[in-house]
């Protein structure tokens, strides 16, 4: 033995890819406010490019093409989006104890992109919070095939949660939510790219 020593370094992991949905369209909305702190959270937090898609800002068809149908050049760009996605945050308010129309249309846009992918939710509301619409959403994504994490980062009347400039009055736990959140967003969204990087996923 030459008596020198080596060292070896662990690569960097690579970053996880996060498609941030914001599911509000309505006029007025509260939703740019929430999501411009959830932004702020998530690069604070790292390891994670957060790829953010507005509804609001698509043109969604108000008739879902016909299975086979060609999708437009702007329909397969998103759907390429949410393709190479490795997870996803999703932003909702809540409308009459569920999550809005917009959002529904543009999940249902998407099939196997959704597939064997972790999914995190914020939301805003009401005194519920936005709770009852995330719920709902549980069930939708995981007929899609999509693993949703326990943890919540929930407003309730989440208007009385910020000043006039946009920023967070920090008095639920807010923050630490976020963190707990994506700690378990980000464990499952690493676990579930290795496992689809070795074993392809069939549904």
């Amino acid at each position: 033995m030459s008596g020198i020593a080596t060292t070896t370094s662990t690569p960097p992991a690579v970053p996880l890819r996060i498609a941030f949905i914001i599911g509000s369209s309505r006029e007025g909305r509260f939703a740019p406010v929430v999501a411009d702190w959830f932004t702020t959270q998530a690069a604070e937090y790292g390891g994670i490019e957060l790829d953010t898609i507005d509804v609001a800002g698509l043109q969604l068809p108000t008739v879902h093409p016909d299975w086979g149908t060609p999708p437009t050049p702007e329909l397969a760009a998103l759907a390429a989006r949410v393709a190479d996605a490795d997870g996803y945050v999703i932003l909702t308010p809540e409308y009459n104890h569920s999550f809005p129309a917009s959002l529904k249309t543009f999940i249902d846009l998407h099939h196997t992109e959704w597939e064997a992918k972790a999914v995190g939710f914020v939301s805003y509301g009401g005194v519920g919070g936005g709770l009852r619409a995330v719920e709902q959403l549980r069930l939708v994504l995981a007929e899609l095939h999509c693993a949703s994490v326990r943890e919540i980062v929930s407003f309730h009347n989440g208007w009385d949660h910020f000043d006039e400039g946009g920023k967070a009055y920090e008095v639920d736990g807010a923050i630490g939510t976020a963190k707990v959140m994506l700690d378990q967003l980000t464990w499952w969204a690493r676990a579930l790219r290795t496992a689809r990087a070795s074993h392809p996923y069939k549904s």
